[in-house]
C-alpha cells in the first residue's frame, strides 16, 4: 500500500531524471534501474516529472507512463509527481492519474504570471480547488526558475488556507533566513507544521540542516551522500556529516551550474552504471569533452575521499 505524502515527511526524496536513449526514446530499463538505486541507497521517496525529469518535453502520455512505472517500480514507496502545468485542466487531468495509480502527492509551483501576494495565494487556492482538497500536495519555491518570489508571509497565508499543503520545497536563494522564519511562525502557532525539503542540489544543506530542515527534495547524482548527511546531522554528529559534505562540494557546486547542470548529473549517474545514457531531449545542452573530463577530475578526487566515486563507467 502507497504511503500517502503528510507533513512528517523527512530525509531524502530525490529528484529522478528521465533517462532517455540517444534517439530521444525513453529508457525504460534505466527508469527501473534508477527507483532501485536511489532505494536502495538509503532515499525515503521520489519526485518524478520535475525540472530535473524535462517534464516539458514529455507528451502528456509519456508523463503518465513515465510516473506509473516508477510508482509501479517503487512498490509503495512514496512517489511525489510534479504536475505544475500552464492552465488547471492539464494540472487536474496528471494529478488525478497519477493519485489513481497510487502516487503518494503532487507538487505544484506557482505561475509565473503570478505576481502579488494575492495572485500568488490566489493561484494556489484554484491549484488545489483543480486537483482535488485531498490531494496531499508539495509546495514547490525555486525563484531561480518560476520568476516568482514567495515571502514567508505568504507561504504561512498558503499555508493556512489549504490544508492539503504537506511539504515545503524550499529553493529559495539564499533562504536560511527563510526556513527560520518559516520554524518560528510555527512556534508562536502562526502557522501549523508543514515538512520543509530542500532543494538547489544540495548546496546549502549543511546549514539548512541546522535551520531545522527535514530533509532534501533534490537531484544531486550521489544521493547516498545527502542520506548519510541528513542522517549524521539528526544524530547530532554535525561535524561527521560537515566533513562529508565537504568532501562532496566541489563536485556539488560544479554540478549545479545553471544549464549543463543536468548534463553533469547525468553523465555522472551514467559514470555510475545507473544510466545507460546520458543523453538529454532536445532542446538541451550537453556537455563538451572538456566539461566531461572536469567532471572526470572531481570523480577522481572525490574517489580519494568517498569510494562510492569509483565509478565502473
Amino acid at each position: 500500500m502507497t504511503q500517502i505524502l503528510d507533513n512528517k515527511a523527512a530525509g531524502v526524496y530525490a529528484i529522478a531524471p528521465t533517462p532517455f536513449h540517444a534517439d530521444g526514446a525513453i529508457d525504460w530499463p534505466s527508469v527501473d534501474r534508477m527507483v532501485d538505486f536511489y532505494f536502495e541507497t538509503g532515499c525515503d521517496g521520489l519526485t518524478v516529472l520535475g525540472v530535473l525529469g524535462e517534464a516539458g518535453k514529455l507528451d502528456a502520455d509519456e508523463a503518465l507512463a513515465v510516473a506509473q512505472r516508477v510508482i509501479t517500480r517503487a512498490n509503495g514507496k512514496p512517489v511525489i509527481v510534479g504536475v505544475s502545468a500552464p492552465g488547471f485542466a492539464a494540472m487536474r487531468s496528471l494529478a488525478h492519474a497519477v493519485m489513481d495509480r497510487g502516487a503518494a502527492g503532487v507538487m505544484i509551483a506557482p505561475s509565473a504570471a503570478a505576481r502579488t501576494d494575492d495572485q500568488i495565494a490566489g493561484y494556489f487556492r484554484g491549484a488545489v480547488e483543480a486537483v482535488g482538497a485531498d490531494v496531499p500536495w508539495v509546495l514547490q519555491d525555486f525563484p531561480q526558475v518560476t520568476g516568482v518570489v514567495v515571502a514567508p508571509a505568504v507561504i504561512a497565508r498558503i499555508v493556512r488556507e489549504n490544508p492539503s499543503l504537506m511539504v515545503l520545497k524550499h529553493e529559495d536563494w539564499p533562504g536560511l533566513e527563510k526556513i527560520s522564519t518559516l520554524r518560528g511562525y510555527e512556534a508562536d502557532g502562526s502557522m501549523r507544521r508543514i515538512a520543509i525539503l530542500v532543494g538547489n542540489n544540495g548546496l546549502f544543506l549543511d546549514f539548512e540542516l541546522n535551520r531545522g530542515v527535514d530533509g532534501a527534495n533534490t537531484g544531486y547524482a550521489f544521493p547516498d551522500m545527502l542520506v548519510d548527511c541528513v542522517r549524521l546531522a539528526k544524530q547530532g554528529k554535525r561535524d561527521d556529516a560537515q566533513d562529508l559534505f565537504d568532501a562532496h562540494l566541489p563536485l556539488l557546486r560544479y554540478e549545479q551550474q545553471p544549464g549543463v547542470g543536468l548534463a553533469v548529473r547525468k553523465y555522472v549517474l551514467k559514470r555510475r552504471g545507473i544510466l545507460s545514457s546520458d543523453a538529454m531531449r532536445k532542446p538541451a545542452t550537453p556537455l563538451t569533452a572538456l566539461g566531461r573530463a572536469e567532471v572526470d577530475y572531481l570523480l577522481d578526487r572525490l574517489a580519494r575521499r568517498d569510494p562510492r566515486a569509483i565509478c565502473k563507467g
